[in-house]
């Protein structure tokens, strides 16, 4: 067994926030996916992990010495409805590893079996949802997001029953932590404070050290996350990314994206897509993403309030009250300029102007009214930059829409098109190749077109004619009917 050199803070230093437990053995273990990249950064042996030990450990049948697997507790609001037990009904933390660059980095299972928390699932997990996440997971890492990334994927060669048998599979989840605004609420909501303290200094050694033992760190902490989040969501804006089911246990105090489940990216420029087939009143569309997440927030800060407060009594609480709510209502205000500041480098903008806002957001309705496809839209524009328009105004239904907005943008000044094809990526996982690829390793065992796919996503921004039938769009009818599921 190639060895990892496991040291499990978490394990170690929050008791009561876990249920030790082991996977289930799987009765055909067989590798499908390794990230060699991803293991050579957390200082393993790829070679080692190809082989036959590497299927067994990334299936769940051989424990890695060292590793102390555990199921994580936590509660969350789901679509608005709040529920005071969660935690890991599919999935078990491994251990902690220190990588390369000396950044600890949680190693997780995803679908391998049930736990305590499991609530009457199977706990398994399908081919077609964890190669999902190796797709998107991965994009996003190209793109400069922060995300948690795939490092392996283990067919487990018994199916799993869904509408269908399925095949059944298990990711290995690399995250800079699985701490979430749920672990929060999970202790909150018990009245303990002791514990909730506990995971709060924690969460400041593991993800603010510069904070720990200062006077106010609680506060510090809810305006360090609430930072992060702003600047995540704004990148997801930026390159049309729908998270699809952004509940408190799916928001992590790391700020890294996490759980690619019924994610999607537009085509069509619309504030109110919407794909996934659980959120039935769009309660996560793509442009309600920056108000969930300050939602989310507010609920993150009245699990702090105990530790804001100097004491029980209604003032110190008031006051405290008071502080949360400053930082929840400055979020809106990180989030417009960290949107704004990835415009402007994509507009191919220097400097700041007063206007750039309006010329920003005058480009999107532009985007909308004419249905014009959101990513080739941008990159086009790069295109214009260069002296050359026709791209641009062959995506625009009536191209004199475009004409005012244009000399707008030109007025401003010179651009840049190097730098602006440099923040606006040609390919993305445009949904129906992703689809086609899971279809392809789930119903036929294979994976050409996932690996085929996963190296176009990795070079987001090379256009060449090789990879053009990945930066093409749906058809319209297929984008109008196409859903997204959370593969549970």
């Amino acid at each position: 067994m190639p060895p990892f050199a496991f040291d499990n803070s978490y394990a170690r230093e929050l008791p009561g926030a876990y249920v030790p437990w082991k996977p289930t053995p799987a009765p055909a273990p067989r590798l499908l996916y390794l990230n060699e990249p991803l293991a050579d950064e957390l200082g393993l042996d790829a070679a080692a992990l190809r082989g036959p030990e590497g299927a067994a450990l990334f299936a769940g049948n051989a424990v890695p010495e060292g590793a102390e697997p555990i199921a994580q507790a936590y509660a969350g609001h789901q679509f608005g409805g709040f529920s005071p037990q969660l935690g890991d009904g599919r999935a078990l933390l491994l251990g902690e590893l220190i990588d390369r660059h000396g950044q600890r980095r949680d190693i997780a299972f995803k679908g391998s079996g049930r736990t305590p928390f499991s609530r009457g699932g199977d706990g398994k997990a399908a081919v077609g949802p964890m190669l999902r996440e190796v797709l998107v997971g991965e994009a996003m890492h190209a793109l400069g997001i922060p995300t948690t990334r795939a490092l392996a994927v283990a067919g487990t060669g018994e199916p799993v029953y869904r509408e269908r048998p399925l095949p059944g599979a298990v990711l290995t989840r690399v995250a800079a932590s699985h701490l979430r605004v749920g672990t929060f609420q999970y202790f909150a909501s018990r009245g303990d404070l002791e514990r909730l303290r506990r995971l709060a200094d924690y969460t400041i050694a593991r993800h603010d050290p510069g904070l720990a033992g200062t006077p106010q760190r609680y506060l510090a902490l809810l305006r360090a996350v609430a930072r992060r989040q702003a600047v995540l969501i704004a990148q997801w804006l930026n390159v049309g990314f729908i998270h699809g089911v952004m509940n408190t246990d799916n928001m992590t105090l790391s700020g890294e994206t996490i759980d690619y489940g019924p994610c999607a990216f537009i085509e069509a420029y619309d504030p109110a897509a919407v794909f996934s087939s659980i959120d039935h009143g769009g309660r996560y569309a793509y442009g309600n993403q920056p108000g969930i997440a300050r939602w989310n927030l507010a609920r993150l800060a009245e699990t702090l309030l105990p530790l804001l407060a100097d004491s029980e009594d209604e003032a110190a609480m008031q006051h405290a009250v008071a502080q949360a709510t400053e930082v929840i209502d400055a979020f809106p205000g990180w989030f417009e300029a960290a949107l704004l500041d990835g415009q402007r480098r994509k507009l191919g903008l220097a400097g700041a102007d007063a206007a750039d806002a309006a010329l920003a957001q005058d480009w999107l309705a532009l985007l909308h009214t004419q249905a014009v496809d959101f990513t080739l839209g941008w990159r086009r524009l790069a295109d214009a930059a260069d002296g050359n328009d026709a791209p641009l105004r062959a995506l625009f239904a009536e191209p004199a829409a475009l004409e005012p907005w244009l000399a707008r943008w030109r007025a401003r000044a010179p651009h840049d098109a190097a730098a602006m094809r440099r923040a606006s990526p040609w390919i993305i996982p445009r949904n129906h190749r992703v689809e086609e690829a899971l279809a392809a390793a789930t119903n036929d065992d294979d994976l050409a077109p996932f690996e085929q796919l996963l190296d176009a996503l990795r070079r987001p921004w090379d256009e060449e004619a090789a990879l053009a039938r990945y930066a093409e769009p749906a058809p319209a009818a297929v984008t109008a009917g196409y859903q997204t599921f959370c593969g549970t």
